[in-house]
């Protein structure tokens, strides 16, 4: 059987996309996400712990990152932990980050401040199409005549 590497995040976005081009115009972004949890501490007193995140994307989702993220956008993203090294005078440093597959985004549009309905969800794949543009919502009406109770 083979591990699963997955990681499933909420949190705001502590800047906004940092994009960098490629051979071939290949993307990549780069943002940081920060996550928080809240708990009272034993006096009472609410304490908030904040976790921050370094977050990568590529190609068709490192466009639609530029185009529709920014500082303070809540989203909702899935991916993988990838751990790279490097040298750095002549010590050996790690960094451990997150490839994203998708995301989500959560904040209400034009309202960069507050969670709300979900608005879109970004796959990691060429035909995605973001945001839907004026999609009414489903209609739907109860028959009240075939309840029943």
């Amino acid at each position: 059987m083979s591990g699963i590497n997955k990681v499933i995040l909420v949190g705001r976005l502590g800047k906004d996309p940092e994009i960098r081009t490629f051979e071939n115009n290949v993307k990549k972004a780069s943002f940081t996400l920060a996550t928080s949890e809240y708990f009272k501490d034993k006096g009472g007193n609410r304490i908030e712990q904040t976790e921050w995140h370094n977050i990568y994307c590529w190609r068709n989702l490192a466009e639609n990152a530029e185009k529709y993220l920014n500082k303070g956008k809540m989203i909702y993203l899935e991916g993988k932990l990838r751990t790279r090294s490097w040298e750095d005078n002549g010590s050996k440093r790690y960094i451990t980050e997150i490839e994203a597959s998708t995301f989500t985004i959560l904040s209400p549009k034009g309202d960069d401040s507050a969670a709300g309905a979900v608005a879109t969800q970004v796959p990691n794949q060429a035909a995605a199409a973001v945001p839907p543009a004026n999609v009414p919502e489903p209609a739907y009406e109860p028959d009240t005549d075939d309840l029943p109770f």
